[in-house]
């Protein structure tokens, strides 16, 4: 199927799955593999968007991720931070909007500050909008979400009868982002792992057994054509 025969979808949601793997096929050491991926994902932002894809949000660390050894964990908070020290750079020369999505109350004061410089740095471009999942776990941004809303209650900022699905999306982390139509899970693993829950109840599933390093503007197309296939029937029962 020629690209421009595609059904393009306007937000894919990408689980960058199998960067230790990868380098354990190598003979490297997980960081490497992790260090490679966060490199591919800058050629995906850049192929997603020349496709037509105008949103795109990866999953980079997840609140389960803190159990992880914590050799693997400090080495991935220093890669997260270099990465959005660079991604200043890089968003202004793609021209992408870029938005980091979790709770950022146990991140480092370092990479609080440069989340919001590369987010005000970037507000203003127009091309790609990129989410950036950091300490995201999606039952805890309903939780926060849930408790953030009763908050208003209590306050008499709003009433409960009127909070309907649209006024419950406004406290959840992805507010003003369309759900994702696509979500992709690279390294042959299927399942959801905590992201997007809420946001995903229409989404299309494809599961690769590519690993996330080696996942390619090749591997994009075969998702989104496997997307472009699919017959969209939100709730209707067939």
């Amino acid at each position: 199927m020629q690209e421009n025969e595609l059904n393009i979808p306007n937000h894919v949601a990408i689980i960058l799955d199998g960067n230790g793997r990868w380098a354990k096929k190598k003979r490297m050491p997980r960081n490497y593999g992790h260090t490679q991926g966060s490199k591919n994902v800058e050629k995906i932002c850049e192929k997603a968007y020349k496709m037509g894809i105008q949103y795109l949000s990866v999953y980079a660390f997840s609140t389960e991720n803190w159990r992880r050894p914590k050799d693997e964990v400090d080495a991935l908070m220093k890669l997260l931070q270099t990465y959005l020290e660079t991604s200043i750079k890089t968003s202004t020369k793609n021209n992408m909007c870029v938005r980091v999505i979790g709770d950022r109350a146990k991140l480092s004061d370092d990479i609080n500050k440069s989340i919001n410089a590369l987010e005000e740095a970037s507000k203003n471009n127009t091309g790609l909008k990129f989410q950036v999942a950091i300490n995201y776990g999606s039952r805890d941004e309903i939780l926060r979400a849930v408790k953030a809303c009763a908050m208003d209650v209590k306050m008499n900022n709003t009433e409960i009868d009127h909070i309907d699905e649209a006024t419950f999306e406004q406290y959840l982390d992805t507010k003003g982002i369309p759900d994702p139509d696509l979500l992709i899970r690279t390294s042959g693993e299927q399942r959801l792992s905590n992201f997007l829950l809420w946001q995903s109840a229409y989404t299309e599933f494809y599961f690769t057994d590519i690993l996330w390093p080696d996942f390619n503007e090749k591997e994009l197309k075969k998702a989104v054509e496997y997307y472009s296939s699919r017959t969209r029937k939100f709730g209707a029962i067939s």
